[in-house]
């Protein structure tokens, strides 16, 4: 049985790289899976996701935006597992949660600047 590749392990096991996202900002990203060791004994490894925005031409990533934590676990292969298990959608409206948390973040900043 072919690998199922709807789900964001299972795209970069069958594809052999990130899937790729046009995002509402115009802008073409990729994905990356992150960890990173936190303070908590009980969940000491974040995982989060990056999305590196591609230049319009595809030459170059220009900037990214990033989610906030999505999950918590014990291990660095338990965050990597969990955060693989997310559907592709589920990774697309992610990636619009970081873009609108970007855009407000902007737009505060100009308001008060």
């Amino acid at each position: 049985m072919p690998e199922d590749d709807t789900t964001l392990g299972g795209y970069f096991r069958v594809h052999d790289r990130p899937p790729a996202y046009q995002g509402s900002d115009g802008h073409p990203y990729t994905v990356s899976v992150e960890t990173e060791r936190t303070g908590d004994l009980r969940a000491p490894v974040a995982g989060f996701l990056v999305f590196p925005r591609w230049a319009q031409t595809g030459v170059g990533i220009v900037g990214h935006v990033e989610t906030t934590t999505v999950v918590r676990c014990g291990s660095e292969d338990e965050a990597t597992d969990r955060l693989g298990q997310l559907s592709l959608l589920e990774v697309q409206d992610l990636l619009e949660g970081a873009i609108r948390r970007v855009t407000e973040s902007s737009a505060t900043e100009d308001a008060s600047g």
